[in-house]
């Protein structure tokens, strides 16, 4: 893995990248069409999910014609075999963004063979920035992150989100009962990306999900664990679309434990 600072020039590329496509984001919002949907009748993608993928593919291969670019909506351009390969949700919080809610992202990674590397994640909106290089630490606005100060489950503020499938809901619904009673408050802003984001500056003293994608995960994923969070699965399994806990190490034991309690490791089946 090269070192952060020969990582910084795919950082600034994701970072340029990203800020032109968030202009293609807010001027297509207020007039947001050619909505459809993927998994469930509640799973929507819009008009703008499309071009802003196409957009950040079509400027990164530019740049990088040999790098891969996986997204959300298209899939994979380019050799799947490239030593670098982006990981792009061009809209994370596509619901939020189809009602005039502020609460949506780009999120865009750049994996050096398979390997987190570089994290950017950004809301339109707010015009707030998160970044992370691996082994260089993690980024709000120029601020260096280090997460929460809170030691005690019973008082931390703790994010997370849900699936579209009815039935996968109903499961989730139920860790959530056994989560509540034992932690300050929930919050569901219903953007992965930015609650992970969130979670590295200690804005949100935890986070868990169970159902997330590689592109709901790979930037933020990052940027949380450069900031010092432990993001793991869970009874030793890595972080991945069974569950997320992204947490202090402070927080993240008992919050694990309190998870794999509530069989939270079943809820995105």
């Amino acid at each position: 893995m090269p070192g952060p600072a020969a990582l910084a020039p795919l950082r600034d590329l994701a970072v340029a990248v990203v800020t032109a496509a968030a202009g293609t984001a807010r001027r297509m919002q207020a007039g947001v069409g050619g909505v459809g949907t993927k998994s469930t009748p509640t799973d929507v993608v819009t008009a703008a999910d499309r071009a802003v993928e196409r957009q950040v593919v079509a400027a990164l291969r530019a740049a990088r014609p040999d790098d891969a670019v996986r997204g959300e909506e298209y899939g994979t351009a380019g050799a799947a075999d490239a030593e670098v390969a982006w990981v792009l949700d061009p809209i994370d919080g596509t619901v939020n963004y189809l009602y005039g809610l502020p609460h949506y992202a780009i999120s865009l990674a750049a994996e050096v063979g398979g390997v987190p590397a570089v994290g950017v994640v950004h809301e339109p909106v707010s015009g707030r920035w998160w970044t992370a290089v691996r082994g260089g630490g993690a980024f709000a606005d120029g601020r260096r992150l280090a997460g929460s100060r809170v030691t005690d489950l019973g008082q931390a503020l703790v994010g997370t989100g849900f699936a579209y499938a009815a039935a996968t809901r109903r499961r989730q619904a139920a860790v959530l009962a056994t989560v509540l009673p034992a932690v300050r408050d929930i919050r569901r802003l219903g953007s992965a990306a930015t609650d992970l984001c969130l979670a590295a500056e200690g804005a949100l003293d935890a986070y868990y999900e169970s159902g997330l994608a590689p592109w709901d995960l790979a930037a933020g994923g990052l940027v949380a664990a450069e900031a010092g969070l432990r993001v793991t699965g869970l009874a030793g399994e890595p972080a991945g679309a069974a569950m997320v806990v992204a947490a202090p190490p402070a927080l993240h034991g008992p919050l694990h434990d309190l998870l794999l309690a509530a069989r939270a490791e079943g809820a995105a089946a």
